[in-house]
Formats: C-alpha cells, sequence, structure tokens
C-alpha cells in the first residue's frame, strides 16, 4: 500500500516587487493585507498574527531554510510553489530562482502555473484586470519550458515515475492547450525526460481532465467542493444560514453580515471526506478559509471551525489516498495567510496543525 506525500501549495507573495508597488501602494505584499484585517463581526478570527511576529520576507535565505525544516519535521512532504508567467512575463519569481540558484533548501518541491489574470478583486476574474493573462504561440510555449526545464532538471523536483510534475490552475483556460502541452511533452523528449506528468487543478472554475490532454487531477480545497459538488440539502442549508444571518442583523449589529458567503466548516469536511477515491485524481485537503483581509465583507467565510474536524478530514484524505494507491495529497496551503487557510504557527493554534499532520504521519523531529 502506498504512503501517500503530503505536498503543500505555497504562495511567494512574501516578498516587494514593483508591480504591487504601483497597484497596492509602497511596501505592499500579503502581509500587508493580513496585518490590517480587522474582526468584522463577534466572534471573527482576525486577525490572524503569525507566532513570533514572524512577517518574513522570502527573498531571505532564512525564511526559506526555516519553512522547509519546520514542515519537514511535521510530517510535509514538499512545497508546491506558485508560478505566475504572463507571454514571458514573471510576477514574484524570486524566491524560486533563489531556490535554484542557493540548491537550498534541501527540500522537495514542485511547481503550479497559476495561469490566470491578476485582478483587483483578487478572483482571477475579467474585471479590473492588473495583468492579463496572453498564451501566444510556439515561440511562447518554447521560451516558457526553457525557463520550467531548469527547474525540471533539478534534483530537488518532484516527480512521479521520474516525469517532472507540473500543475496547471486553469487547463480549461488555455485555448491552445492541446498543441502547447504536445510540444512541452516533445520538448521534454529532446532535454532527456522521461516526459512530463502534467496535473490539471480542479477548482472553483470549470474543469478540464480529458485523459488524453493531462495526466492526473488534483482537488483544490476547500473551492472544488464548494463550487462543484454541494448537493441540494447543502445548498438549502446554505441558503437559510444566508437568511438567518441577515435577519440576526436587525438585532444584533455585532453578528455575522449576510453580505458573506459563509459555510459550515464542519459540513464542508464532511462533503470531502465522504466522497469516493478517483482513478488519477489527486485528494485534496485545506486548513481553514478567510478571505475577508483582502476582500472585506464581499470575501468567504468559514464558520464552525474545530481541530477536531481538521483531524478527522485528514485522516480521511490520507487514509483515501492510502487505499487507492494516490503518491500524494495536496494541502491547501502552507502560507495563504490572507486567504485564511495556512500551516504556519500563528498565535491562536501555534503549531497543532501541524502537529497534527505529524501525528497523522507519524513524521518524527
Amino acid at each position: 500500500m502506498t504512503e501517500p506525500k503530503i505536498i503543500a501549495f505555497h504562495l511567494p507573495q512574501y516578498h516587494e516587487i514593483d508591480e504591487n508597488n504601483r497597484w497596492w501602494g509602497a511596501g505592499f505584499t500579503d502581509w500587508t493585507n493580513v496585518r490590517r484585517a480587522r474582526p468584522l463581526y463577534r466572534g471573527h478570527r482576525q486577525p490572524r498574527t503569525p507566532a513570533g511576529g514572524r512577517y518574513y520576507d522570502l527573498t531571505t535565505r532564512e525564511a526559506r531554510e526555516w519553512q522547509a525544516d519546520l514542515a519537514r519535521s511535521k510530517g510535509v512532504h514538499g512545497f508546491c510553489y506558485y508560478h505566475y508567467w504572463f507571454r514571458g512575463r514573471q510576477l514574484l519569481e524570486k524566491p524560486v530562482l533563489a531556490l535554484l540558484d542557493d540548491k537550498a533548501p534541501d527540500f522537495p518541491f514542485c511547481l503550479a502555473w497559476a495561469n490566470e489574470p491578476w485582478t483587483r478583486t483578487w478572483d482571477g476574474g475579467d474585471r479590473d484586470v492588473l495583468m492579463p493573462q496572453d498564451y501566444g504561440d510556439q515561440a511562447d510555449w518554447d521560451q516558457h519550458f526553457a525557463y520550467l526545464l531548469r527547474a525540471f532538471l533539478d534534483p530537488r523536483y518532484i516527480r512521479v515515475d521520474g516525469r517532472p510534475m507540473l500543475l496547471l490552475y486553469r487547463c480549461e483556460s488555455i485555448p491552445v492547450v492541446e498543441p502547447m502541452f504536445a510540444r512541452w511533452r516533445a520538448l521534454a523528449a529532446e532535454a532527456g525526460l522521461p516526459g512530463l506528468h502534467i496535473v490539471s487543478m480542479l477548482t472553483a472554475f470549470s474543469t478540464d481532465v480529458r485523459p488524453d490532454l493531462v495526466d492526473a487531477a488534483v482537488e483544490f480545497e476547500p473551492m472544488y467542493t464548494i463550487k462543484h459538488d454541494r448537493p441540494r440539502w447543502y445548498r438549502l442549508r446554505q441558503n437559510l444560514s444566508r437568511q438567518t444571518a441577515k435577519w440576526r442583523r436587525w438585532f444584533q449589529p455585532d453578528a455575522r453580515p449576510h453580505r458573506f458567503d459563509s459555510h459550515d466548516y464542519r459540513l464542508l469536511w464532511r462533503l470531502i471526506s465522504r466522497r469516493s477515491p478517483r482513478q488519477h485524481v489527486y485528494p485534496g485537503a485545506f486548513a481553514d478559509w478567510d478571505n475577508s483581509p483582502r476582500r472585506g465583507e464581499r470575501g468567504l467565510v468559514l464558520r464552525n471551525f474545530s481541530l477536531p474536524t481538521f483531524r478527522k478530514g485528514m485522516a480521511a484524505q490520507l487514509a483515501k489516498a492510502r487505499a487507492a494507491g494516490h503518491p500524494f495529497v495536496f494541502f491547501n496551503a502552507w502560507n495563504e495567510w490572507a486567504e485564511g487557510t495556512y500551516l504556519e504557527p500563528d498565535t491562536e493554534l501555534g503549531t497543532q496543525l501541524l502537529d497534527t499532520i505529524a501525528e497523522l504521519t507519524r513524521a518524527t523531529p
């Protein structure tokens, strides 16, 4: 029976770049959103504060080494760094380039191309676009692959049967996806690689998991379940919760705003963990969700978070992966602080989420 490895998605937006300074103000990083968050109703778990005030800068080697050492000691096998490529232009590339240049930390990694436009609403939509996405032609695909190849050849890069694993956030958004993937597979063979392991991420957007197009898919939770796998009883319960929140505001002004898209943490985990394993679909997991630091009352906030629920859900996903022979469980995320889903220790929970993973994977510091 295969022992699945936990791969945690990793956000590199914890260092300054010129574009963010221009779009959001001087000195902006994702910590800016995290620091200015405030509770928007009674019992709202904001702001989230890193334990020890560790508001790190990912351009420093010390921060990257700390993350890898902590993850390794708690049973996290590797990081899946988001990669941002806009027809030759990159954003937030410095941490991964430093990882490659320094050849440290000695910790497994792979890349996920977050191929969506950047917008002021943080939703990858088509309104208030800051950086549009364009997929170009074969010359552009070759340039992109040449950049990726350096990572693919790194001995730390995560592979499946020797093939470097590359995740795509929105395959269905790429109008030239078939010829582009075919070209990349050909270039991989020319480079002496046994192939590529291309993985389509099942997100809140429409999905594309054609078996002749990709090698596998991964459940990106909790967004995949929220958008694509809610039974009728769940939707009715959500509508009731929203109406209750609306009426409560008349009598309790500090109650949860009905404008929030809010879901029950326990019910979501129940839906996720009860889903039957699927061939070539890697199970997903998550810590929590609250993106109000980015989106205010237009955000999505989960309610009724509990450590026992987290433990039960993680145990179910790992068991599901073991039974199906899946090599990975993908975790959302290592450090999405402004979306409220992270494994890094904070002042409220400390390392309890990571301790749970260490227990379930039997990791030893």
